[in-house]
């Protein structure tokens, strides 16, 4: 397959572009970066997708565009939410409207968040779960899912998303890890102890990077998958257990400390996936890493 990959430099890019490119596809990186550390890659195209003009002579005529191109963050977005909305926003519309202009029609693979779901306690998400957005990168990202749909409905241009809760493991540098996991080491092999807020009761779906890669690399074979959106499929811990195994494996400790604000009203509480929609278009075996053995191997 031709794949085109505007955001490879970032986290999830990294990953998807090495495990495309593992597997013969001709893998061509985008991003905002004068350069990139993938050298496997065909090539590599400095692109701004938050300028139109940035994306002319851009070659569209491929199989895919992951577009991986995305600022995140909570209440950082309001202090600097003109770079948020250009990016997050006028970015997807500025490749949409690309493609629109042509006789191409790649299918488009757009990963979402957690963040859009309103939090349920106990209780596992579909993907038609009840929405809140409370955060303005939770907007951004519900903006990207709906002008898919809008595109695909008007201009025949295909797509997927994925909706990703917390990744973890990192094959590239030195991190062990990356958000909150990555956080609670960092904390424990600096001998720093573990800060949950409130008492760390919070559920969430954790899925290792490699798994991440596998399913929705996987999907791209499946004709049912497009113009439809998965829940990513991981497994469900609350945070207070995770941060109990990785505390066990550095002999850490964990400290209890009050909710900020206004961070504890960004809050979605507990965010578990169903991921049942996934599964079923797979046939299962979504998962093969598991999080407790890999902090065990650290």
């Amino acid at each position: 397959m031709k794949i085109l990959f505007l955001g490879c430099n970032g986290y999830l890019g990294k990953h998807l572009c090495q495990y495309m490119s593992d597997l013969g596809n001709d893998v061509y990186g985008a991003d905002i970066a004068d350069s990139t550390e993938l050298t496997f890659l065909n090539s590599y195209t400095k692109v701004d997708v938050a300028k139109s003009n940035s994306l002319i002579g851009i070659d569209l005529n491929v199989d895919f565009i992951f577009f991986f191109s995305a600022i995140t963050g909570t209440i950082a977005a309001y202090d600097s939410f003109e770079k948020y909305i250009d990016v997050n926003e006028k970015g997807i519309l500025n490749l949409l409207n690309s493609i629109r202009s042509t006789s191409f029609r790649p299918q488009i693979i757009f990963p979402s968040t957690r963040l859009v779901y309103k939090g349920k306690t106990g209780t596992p998400l579909p993907e038609d779960a009840e929405k809140e957005f409370k955060t303005l990168y939770a907007l951004n990202k519900w903006t990207g899912e709906q002008l898919l749909e809008q595109y695909s409905k008007y201009f025949n241009v295909p797509y997927t998303i994925f909706r990703i809760c917390v990744p973890y493991g990192n094959s590239f540098g030195n991190a062990y890890s990356y958000g909150t996991i990555g956080f609670f080491i960092q904390s424990a092999i600096s001998k720093k102890a573990i800060n949950l807020y409130g008492d760390g009761t919070y559920m969430r779906t954790f899925t290792h990077v490699d798994d991440i890669c596998g399913q929705i690399y996987r999907s791209l074979s499946e004709k049912s998958a497009v113009n439809e959106i998965f829940n990513i499929d991981g497994e469900t811990f609350s945070l207070k257990d995770v941060a109990m195994h990785i505390a066990g494996k550095y002999e850490a400790a964990i400290k209890f400390v009050e909710w900020p604000e206004p961070e504890k009203f960004t809050e979605t509480g507990d965010t578990i996936f169903d991921g049942s929609k996934i599964n079923q278009l797979l046939n299962g075996s979504t998962i093969s890493q598991s999080l407790v053995e890999w902090i065990s191997k650290l």
